[in-house]
């Protein structure tokens, strides 16, 4: 009996062990295309609570720092900064793949397609402080190219949910890679961030360039270069 009641471990060891393979395996299958949806197909009675929950933790936060909450200057501030918030936030209302799915269209291309001076806002998931800039976007095509405006659409769900800047910008150019499956993507993020500026070491000239190569973006030092002088985004 003993024996069958190792047995019978064994056999539970084992199959959380495949539990936890699988979980393994459906995070590398999951596609950037549907992450971070977190909020989509809302019913109107969860937004609401979203709201109200929002609107009470503001409260609390001009109380904590002293203010009188119930002053008229700041009567309606809690309700106007959770609507806020939300809109800062609303790429987790839609997925990507949503956006792209109706502008993917067969076509022998051969030539660089970028699209530059794509202006984004976003907030430091750090601070909730905000940042901002400007992103450029290259893909050589590979028999399939996507509708102009859906890569600055790309660019804003992304950017329009609590972000570092070094993921939004892999985050970017994944989506562009899996969409259409290009030769090559790539993708330049310059941002001034308001955590630098604002608080912290306080340098207001500060910018921070981040860049995502993949395909022959990555091998090629050719391709790379004409991007890099192509895609060189102006100042703001």
């Amino acid at each position: 009996m003993a024996h069958l009641s190792e047995s019978s471990n064994n056999d539970d060891i084992n199959m959380n062990n495949l539990h936890i393979e699988d979980k393994k395996n459906d995070v590398r299958r999951s596609s950037v295309l549907d992450e971070g949806t977190l909020r989509e197909n809302e019913s109107e009675s969860k937004h609401e609570q979203r709201l109200d929950a929002l609107k009470n933790a503001y409260g609390i936060m001009l109380n904590s720092v002293g203010e009188d909450a119930m002053r008229q200057g700041l009567l309606k501030t809690p309700e106007r900064a959770a609507k806020a918030m939300l809109f800062f936030t609303k790429g987790y209302e839609q997925s990507v793949r949503d956006v792209v799915s109706d502008a993917i269209f067969d076509e022998e291309c051969d030539n660089m397609v970028v699209v530059k001076d794509i202006d984004i806002y976003s907030l430091c998931e750090h601070h909730l402080i905000p940042f901002f800039g400007k992103v450029s976007v290259g893909y050589l095509p590979n028999k399939r190219v996507i509708g102009l405006s859906k890569i600055a659409r790309i660019v804003e769900i992304f950017s329009r949910r609590l972000q570092v800047q070094e993921r939004l910008t892999q985050q970017i150019a994944q989506a562009i890679e899996e969409a259409v499956q290009p030769l090559g993507v790539g993708v330049i993020v310059e941002c001034v961030h308001m955590c630098m500026v604002m608080r912290g070491a306080e340098k207001v000239n500060s910018r921070t360039t981040t860049s995502a190569m993949l395909g022959n973006f990555r091998h090629n030092a050719k391709t790379r270069e004409e991007f890099l002088i192509i895609g060189r985004n102006s100042s703001f």
